[in-house]
């Protein structure tokens, strides 16, 4: 019985150990001002100076890399003649410096004799502080389309467009090239944008209020579903959630900030920014709020509900609502806040409705990160993010520590070895006098 529970100790030993290693990516949420956490599988890209001499973007893999002020990158990415493309760009600017009005980025798709396929510019608007700000930009094949239809080699141009005065260190870079999955077969799909759709301003909620910390990056993004999310954000610091809306569904959103528990009513003007991005991060829509030490919100535009025709609308805000998945909601603090209202986070409420029965998928097989499953809504349900949910099976606790393969092999047969040696060493061997100098019975 001494024997089993001193083995029943050192299993509990080495449990506890990874079991407090496998807590530590749950740290990166409470990440400070100004810290952005690029998706852990990222891999290093330098952008070129020259078109034939960029690197090639593979399909579905996270990318990073850096941009300087006035720098324009070039990256590669093969495109066949039937998928529509996305390559999207997050710029990170830290929290080192201020930005201008202007200050931003640019990506482009062009053919390799420079023809371009489309554009789309992210800046920091009227807010003029500096936070993640994400662009993206899109190839759609097009009956009877003219450029940009063909399969082949395909030129991603990032450029960053900054004022004299604002910040002149390098910007992080994360980068995704993305493809749509194919329609089915024989599914006429409208070419034409929406004529009308629901514009109505959603009802506030009047559930009860729950508590989700928000990630410090895509990657990191909380999990939401419908109902009211109390968290905190300091100034320089983006929170950010996702929201899974299915064809046919609309998302609603609003952000309430708090009140100041200090005397100060100074006046700063958009500083807290409420962002909405779609799966393919590119941008959708945002609000802003100003603060004098009261409780102030800021809503979403009502935006149209998700369909594949959206596409075709000249208006961004509707362009963007083209697929389903994942839509990412972040929230900004404005670093400006510091000097009026101290540095501690200031609580705020997201409320989050998606409304609408979810319509069929359009595409062929599966859908991939534009559509959403049971286990997305399950997930949304718990509050992972995507790293938590992708996490499964009886090894899901060593991944989530980010022990290597091989330090979990060392660690699992020093266990098993010191057990064996603890048997060994209470276990006679055959023929030898057994412990305390009695040899077994002999066999009649």
């Amino acid at each position: 019985m001494k024997r089993q529970r001193n083995r029943g100790r050192v299993v509990a030993a080495v449990l506890a150990a990874v079991c407090a290693a496998a807590a530590l990516p749950g740290q990166a949420r409470a990440a400070g001002p100004g810290v952005y956490a690029f998706d852990p599988d990222a891999k290093n890209v330098q952008g070129a100076t020259t078109n034939v001499e960029a690197s090639t973007l593979d399909e579905g893999v996270p990318y990073r890399s850096m941009i300087k002020p006035g720098e324009k990158l070039y990256y590669r990415v093969t495109l066949d003649d039937a998928s529509a493309a996305y390559v999207s760009a997050v710029a990170v600017p830290g929290d080192s410096g201020e930005v201008a009005y202007g200050d931003g980025i640019n990506v482009s798709l062009r053919e390799t004799d420079d023809t371009s396929c489309g554009s789309e510019r992210a800046n920091f608007g009227s807010g003029e502080y500096a936070r993640p700000i994400a662009a993206y930009v899109s190839r759609t094949i097009k009956e009877g389309g003219s450029t940009c239809q063909e399969s082949g080699q395909y030129d991603v141009l990032v450029e960053r467009e900054s004022k004299d005065a604002s910040n002149s260190e390098a910007w992080g870079l994360e980068l995704r090239f993305l493809e749509e999955p194919r329609l089915r077969s024989g599914v006429a799909m409208p070419t034409d944008g929406p004529e009308s759709w629901p514009s109505a301003s959603a009802k506030p909620l009047t559930g009860k209020q729950q508590k989700r910390s928000g990630g410090a990056g895509y990657s990191e993004a909380t999990s939401l579903e419908n109902g009211r999310w109390q968290d905190t954000v300091a100034p320089g610091q983006t929170r950010f959630y996702r929201v899974p809306v299915d064809w046919g569904q609309q998302i609603h959103a609003t952000a309430e900030l708090s009140n100041s528990t200090g005397t100060s009513t100074e006046f700063v003007g958009n500083a807290l920014t409420l962002s909405l991005d779609n799966p393919a991060q590119g941008h959708v829509s945002n609000a802003t709020l100003s603060y004098s030490g009261g409780p102030a919100s800021a809503s979403l535009r009502p935006l149209p509900p998700v369909a594949y025709r959206n596409r075709f609308d000249s208006s961004t805000q509707v362009s963007t609502m083209r697929f389903a998945g994942w839509y990412y909601l972040s929230v900004s603090l404005s670093p400006k806040l510091k000097e009026f209202y101290g540095s501690e986070p200031i609580p705020f409420e997201l409320a989050v409705q998606v409304k609408n029965k979810a319509e069929a998928s359009p595409y062929e097989g599966d859908a991939g990160v534009f559509g959403v499953t049971d286990q997305d809504r399950e997930v949304a349900r718990k509050g992972k993010n995507a790293r938590e949910a992708a996490q499964s099976g009886p090894m899901t606790v060593v991944a989530a520590a980010g022990i290597g393969t091989g330090s979990v092999l060392l660690l699992g047969l020093g266990v098993w070895t010191l057990l064996a040696r603890r048997r060994a060493a209470v276990t006679p061997a055959p023929g030898s006098p057994a412990v305390g100098g009695h040899r077994p019975p002999r066999g009649r």
